[in-house]
């Protein structure tokens, strides 16, 4: 019975986490302008065509997740990706209040979603 609920709820969270990163990339191509152009102020070159490789990049990890396929990688893939956006996009340290307390809110979400991640790969 255990057993049963700990494979459960593992199929469950790979579920979960991999549609946050499916749906997330599959939004990015609705804002692509928007998105590239915070990219290319942080200093990000060809920020469109990274946007883009990026967000097909979480997609199709996403997908691998959520089906159980390839789940040490996509999730370490994903690990990566998350670090990477977060170091791009997520500047807490260089805002002013009340966008520092936002944007160290999803610093502190990215840090749990790798977390998860982590977990994901290590229980695979």
């Amino acid at each position: 019975m255990a057993e049963q609920l700990v494979a459960s709820a593992l199929i469950v969270a790979r579920l979960m986490m991999g549609s946050l990163f499916i749906v997330g990339g599959l939004r990015h191509f609705w804002a692509l302008g928007p998105i590239a152009s915070v990219m290319r102020d942080r200093g990000v070159p060809q920020a469109k065509a990274v946007l883009i490789a990026g967000s097909l990049y979480q997609v199709v990890l996403g997908v691998t997740l959520a089906l159980g396929l390839f789940v040490p990688y996509s999730a370490l893939g994903l690990i990566g990706f998350t670090v990477a956006a977060t170091i791009m996009l997520v500047n807490f340290w260089d805002k002013a209040e009340p966008e520092r307390t936002a944007l160290f809110g999803v610093f502190m979400s990215n840090v749990a979603i790798v977390g998860g991640l982590l977990g994901l790969a290590a229980t695979a």
